[in-house]
Parts: structure tokens; C-alpha cells; sequence
């Protein structure tokens, strides 16, 4: 029996249901998790999306999102049902009034690399029509998905679907699924030079091959990865010493977390802390 987690909320500022759950076991290194939502709002509800380690999959069960960057205009974007956002460096806003419906993704780069089949740098720092990737099948996967009602049965359908795709899917490299495993699982904090003589590759060939397999160089991912690492904490604490969670992040100093973040969230931490949320509902744009 699959163990899915629901969040509520309820407030004037809107009404959600937020549910979460694994993939099966054989699916873990290339699905990070599912979620799945169904929220309300009387008013515009904007949050602001920022980057991170994981390529995000959302397949619309009707509605649809405005996407737009964080320094343009709320008028500016586009409409979107399903879609794919790759890896970014730079933040996003999406945006939406009245009734939101649909599935989550989180993929693992090297996840998103099987399951789209295409050279991750053609869709780093763009948000993707789905069908613009899967085609046909990206339809009738919503279809699909529309047509069943509990959280859990969604998810079983999505690890059906992926299995399908995988077992025809290339596979990384293994020294590029090698060095994407220890940055990860350093939060961005190991040495390039120490991937490179590890593998006894040119920093030349490991660029062009993360950007292949991945998406993004190395050294951008490595940041990308230590700057979650933080907003990850402040989803957790909702705040604390800026100063304590730069350093037990890798950050030099305040400051030089302060920059990372006005790069990639268009914001401070500060601010960022102060428009989280309640009940895991991401961070507000407004």
C-alpha cells in the first residue's frame, strides 16, 4: 500500500490540498517525489519559484498557470497547462485565480534526461510546453490522470508510465551519474578539479557532458545546489541567523549569500523567509 501524506489549508487567502508520495523503489534515482494539488483562491495567488537541483514536471488536470520571469511585469508570460521547467538560474512566478488542479513532478536531472530524451541544455532556463516534448503522449497522460480520483492511484499510473519510458530510454554516462551523485550529495560543496582528476577527465569533456546529461556546467550546478540547500533550510525553520545558515551552508560570508540569492531568487533571504507560506504552500510573489 503506498503511504501518501496530505497537507490542508484554509484561510482568506485560499483553500488547498496537498498530497505527497514516493515512487516505486526501482523509479527513486530518477523521481525525486510526487505531489499532487487542488487549491482555490478568491484572489490572484503569485508565488515565486526559484532554482534548484531537480527539473519539475507539472501535468494539468485542467486549469492553467500563467509563467512568467520574476523581473517581468504580471502581465507579461505565458499560459500553460502541463509544462516542464528545467534547470533554472534565475527565478520564475506563476500565477493563478479561481480553481488549480494537477501532479507535481520532481525529477533528478539525469531522470529528466531519459524520460524527455533530448539534450538537457535545450530546455535549461525555459519553461516547456510538455508537448513540445512527449508529443501525443503528454495528452493522454493528463487524460489519464483526470480520469482517476485518489491521490494514490495517480501516482501508481505515473510509476506505470515511467517504468514504460525508462526501460526504452538511454542512459547516462556513468561518470556523469558519478559526479552528479557527489555534488549532490555534497549540496554543491566538492571541488571540480577533485571530479576531474577522479575521473581523469578534461574540465572541457565534463562540461559538455553535464550539459548533455544535466543541463547546466558544473560549477553553475554546484552553486545552483549549495543556494537549495539554504532556501531548503528556511522552508524548514522559517528563518533563524543569516549569518549561521551562510556559513553551515559553504558560504563564505552573509554577504556572499546575500548575492547568490538576489541572483537566483531576485530576492534576499530575508525577504524570501518573511513571504513563505503556511502549511507548505511555496512562497508568495506579491
Amino acid at each position: 500500500m503506498r503511504n501518501v501524506r496530505i497537507d490542508r489549508h484554509h484561510s482568506v487567502l485560499a483553500r488547498w490540498e496537498m498530497a505527497y508520495g514516493l515512487p516505486a523503489r526501482v523509479l527513486l534515482p530518477l523521481v525525486r517525489h510526487y505531489c499532487g494539488y487542488e487549491e482555490i483562491s478568491p484572489a490572484l495567488l503569485s508565488r515565486r519559484e526559484v532554482p534548484s537541483g531537480d527539473v519539475t514536471l507539472i501535468l494539468s488536470l485542467g486549469p492553467t498557470l500563467r509563467v512568467r520571469d520574476v523581473a517581468t511585469p504580471a502581465s507579461s508570460g505565458r499560459t500553460l497547462g502541463s509544462f516542464v521547467a528545467s534547470l533554472h538560474e534565475s527565478a520564475v512566478v506563476t500565477e493563478y485565480s479561481g480553481h488549480q488542479h494537477g501532479v507535481e513532478v520532481s525529477l533528478t536531472p539525469l531522470g529528466a534526461y531519459q524520460l524527455f530524451g533530448v539534450a538537457m541544455h535545450e530546455l535549461t532556463n525555459q519553461v516547456v510546453d510538455l508537448v513540445d516534448v512527449w508529443g501525443r503522449d503528454a495528452e493522454s497522460l493528463a487524460e489519464r490522470l483526470h480520469g482517476v480520483r485518489r491521490w494514490d492511484a495517480r501516482f501508481d499510473l505515473l510509476d506505470a508510465f515511467f517504468a514504460r519510458r525508462v526501460a526504452s530510454a538511454r542512459e547516462p554516462s556513468g561518470e556523469v551519474a558519478w559526479a552528479w551523485r557527489e555534488l549532490r550529495q555534497s549540496h554543491g560543496r566538492v571541488a571540480i578539479r577533485d571530479l576531474v582528476e577522479e575521473l581523469g577527465w578534461s574540465h572541457r569533456r565534463l562540461i559538455a557532458d553535464f550539459r548533455e546529461q544535466i543541463g547546466l556546467p558544473p560549477k553553475t550546478l554546484a552553486r545552483v545546489l549549495r543556494f537549495d540547500q539554504v532556501v531548503r533550510r528556511l522552508r524548514a525553520e522559517g528563518g533563524g541567523s543569516f549569518a549561521q545558515i551562510a556559513m553551515d551552508c559553504g558560504y563564505f560570508d552573509q554577504a556572499h549569500l546575500n548575492r547568490d540569492f538576489r541572483e537566483f531568487a531576485g530576492t534576499t533571504p530575508g525577504a524570501y523567509a518573511n513571504q513563505l507560506l503556511p502549511d507548505g504552500g511555496g512562497v508568495s510573489a506579491s
